[in-house]
């Protein structure tokens, strides 16, 4: 039996932060247990575990640490490997020492991934520097939730109100006042600077700037500031005016939905969330394989008599040039052929193969590259690589011009008909302030998904023709990209979300 556990920090809430190790130790895990606290995103690194939440706050279920240990005990006694994921780092304020016992005892191995904990995530990124030659030069970490049931504090809060440096609170909302008093009757000065920073690190993270004595009212229930907070105290916090770059960025506090493939979502999602959006990801449309191939194999191996092979997306591309790879062949075989795209991005995936596109149309549209064949078609063969479903206006026109057409599906094109229930809830609850949609299938699909919700949204759309389609929906397009790609859609957002 090979039993492990990795005890794995999950850092403070950005996804990015995941060191590598920790990246891949998740990708081996068969099953997970994470924290509330932990980012969800985190768990695409682990696609094949169970996933078990052992800590959601604010529902229903909330596991003891004795339930957490004996349910990491019993698969790894079933000899799987598990991942515990640990907001922050698992060294701090994590009770990582009560598993590790546990595990010993148990005569388990683990390892302990260390992770960014919250102190010196919300030090960076509210733009302060916990220590500062000038300011600061040490620092003490401390939690605001000791151990219930303790007959006394072990925090000696004498020592801690005259510490040289900068004091970083952890857990310490809902005993704010204790904490707060504690420091002021032991000589820290009430009106020492302190910045709140409430879920550092995420795109809706909250800095707020007042004096020690103002701490226990800013952190009240009537002000709604829920954890997770870490509480700064020192002259730094003063710093945070001038240096909050996370907060500064042009999409802060903006929640774009992006509805494209998981596998070509991020080309979209990674230059919002650069610019400070808060990005979900929920897919309209899957792409998958055709269910029989008996029609793709005839059209590679009629490719000799073509005089054209048109690709209509980038999909075409991947899927048909695969199939070719996957049944032997190699690039020769479209020698002679002249090959033409809809679109700079889909002559970029042909690229990907060696290939060069002999006609590209300046915008993403077929009509551009019916206007560019326009005259040459005449008795031409032309093999035309498609999805599922689509428009037929190239198919028709280059008919109708006297070509004689083969139309292949090299992929399907199904929408997704389950989408993700919070994703529903936070449309219909206003909370989503963009969706971007980059074809008319796609513009269909989410409205399937959402309903009258999808309103409430400003759309970005990515060329003319989608944008007719939203229309028609009876909903409004906002911006419109132009030229038609990923990069002019976020700067047309962004442009609109400027003016």
């Amino acid at each position: 039996m090979n039993s492990m556990v990795y005890l794995i920090g999950a850092g403070p809430g950005d996804p990015g932060l995941l060191t590598l190790r920790g990246a891949e130790l998740l990708s081996r895990s068969d099953v997970v247990l994470y924290d509330g606290l932990s980012n969800v995103e985190l768990l695409s690194h682990a696609p094949n575990a169970e996933h078990i939440c052992v800590g959601k706050h604010g529902q229903q279920r909330i596991w003891r640490q004795d339930e957490i240990i004996a349910e990491m005990l019993k698969h790894a006694r079933h000899g799987r490997v598990v991942a515990r994921l640990k907001g922050g780092d698992p060294a701090v304020f994590a009770r990582t020492a009560e598993e590790v016992d546990a595990l010993s005892e148990a005569g388990i191995s683990y390892e302990i991934v260390p992770g960014i904990t919250a102190a010196l995530a919300a030090g960076s990124y509210a733009g302060i520097p916990i220590t500062h030659r000038k300011l600061a030069s040490a620092v003490a970490l401390v939690t605001g939730h000791e151990e219930p049931g303790k007959s006394e504090s072990a925090l000696d809060w004498h020592a801690l109100a005259h510490f040289p440096g900068t004091l970083v609170i952890y857990m310490g909302v809902t005993t704010a006042e204790v904490w707060t008093r504690s420091l002021i009757e032991n000589g820290k000065s009430p009106d020492t600077p302190v910045a709140i920073v409430r879920r550092c690190s995420h795109h809706d993270q909250q800095t707020f700037r007042c004096r020690l004595d103002e701490v226990a009212e800013r952190l009240s229930p009537a002000n709604k500031i829920r954890p997770p907070v870490i509480v700064i105290i020192g002259p730094v916090a003063e710093l945070t005016e001038t240096r909050n770059w996370l907060e500064q960025r042009p999409l802060f506090g903006q929640t774009v939905l992006v509805t494209r493939p998981v596998d070509q979502a991020d080309e979209l999602a990674n230059p919002l969330r650069d610019l400070g959006a808060t990005v979900l990801v929920q897919p309209a449309i899957q792409i998958g394989p055709p269910q029989d191939w008996t029609a793709v194999d005839a059209a590679i191996a009629s490719l000799a008599d073509q005089d054209f092979v048109i690709f209509c997306s980038r999909n075409g591309v991947q899927y048909f040039l695969d199939r070719v790879l996957g049944l032997g062949h190699d690039m020769r075989i479209f020698a002679g052929v002249q090959l033409a795209c809809v679109g700079k991005q889909t002559a970029a995936a042909l690229g990907d193969y060696h290939l060069h596109a002999d006609m590209i149309p300046e915008d993403f549209r077929a009509e551009s590259l019916i206007d560019s064949l326009s005259g040459r078609v005449a008795g031409k063969r032309i093999t035309l690589v498609r999805a599922s479903r689509g428009r037929d206006i190239l198919d028709e026109s280059l008919t109708r011009d006297g070509a004689k057409v083969t139309q292949v599906v090299a992929y399907l094109h199904t929408d997704v008909t389950t989408p993700d229930a919070k994703i529903v809830q936070a449309a219909q609850q206003g909370q989503i302030d963009w969706i971007t949609l980059t074809s008319s299938a796609t513009a269909e699909s989410v409205y399937r998904m959402l309903g009258e919700s999808m309103k409430q949204a400003k759309i970005a759309s990515l060329s003319p023709i989608t944008s007719q389609t939203v229309r028609d929906l009876g909903c409004t397009v906002t911006c419109e990209a132009n030229p038609y790609t990923m990069d002019s859609l976020v700067q047309s957002l962004l442009k609109f979300n400027l003016s």
